[in-house]
């Protein structure tokens, strides 16, 4: 597989996760689970000029890997 295609793929798996995440969790055996949180509304800071400004909630994808990965990984 060219790295175009495995890129092509790899982009449209990740679209089709995203999609079907907003929905409701997606379990893939073995791998993981995908589904979307909500982080709540906070404070954050420039480290520069120390300004404080209110970053709003958000919905972010979260993955969390099966245990069977976690042990490959370690």
């Amino acid at each position: 597989m060219s790295a175009e295609d495995s890129a092509t793929f790899l982009e449209s798996l990740l679209s089709l996760i995203k999609k079907q995440a907003k929905k409701d969790k997606i379990k893939l055996s073995g791998f993981g689970v995908f589904r979307f949180k909500k982080t709540p509304k906070r404070i954050g800071r420039n480290p520069k000029t120390k300004d404080s400004y209110i970053i709003p909630g958000l919905n972010k994808l979260n993955f969390k890997p099966s245990n069977l990965i976690k042990e490959k990984i370690n």
